[in-house]
């Protein structure tokens, strides 16, 4: 069996959402078109934006899964990436706190998409 490849995010705009992701991860899209983007999260792994549902990409609208970023290091690490992010300007959902997996903070995209920082497992 293969694994997963394809991680969609529902968008309200890809080019707002592209900029913030571009931002956010200092990445570049490898695959741009008016209503989908595609990031390359590592070698064959995608990461894309997409408004074909965007009925559902309502900040309002009650998310169930987050977007992960696993962080190499010491608490401290999450810690930083957590006051880069801050200064951006980033929506804070949960500020930096110690939980089961390690350190760990929340945060929300403008379409209200979850982002959670830890530690890597």
């Amino acid at each position: 069996m293969t694994a997963p490849n394809l991680f969609l995010i529902y968008v309200r705009e890809t080019e707002a959402a592209t900029e913030f992701y571009r931002s956010l991860f200092e990445m570049e899209p490898v695959f741009i078109s008016p209503r989908y983007v595609a990031f390359e999260a590592a070698p064959g792994v995608l990461f894309a934006l997409w408004t074909g549902r965007s009925d559902h990409a309502e900040p309002a609208t009650p998310r169930t899964s987050e977007i992960g970023l696993m962080i190499p290091g010491a608490a401290s690490a999450v810690d930083e990436v957590f006051a880069e992010w801050e200064a951006k300007g980033v929506t804070v959902l949960e500020r930096p706190h110690d939980d089961v997996f390690g350190r760990t903070f929340v945060v929300a995209d403008p379409d209200g998409n979850l982002i959670r920082v830890s530690p890597m497992d």
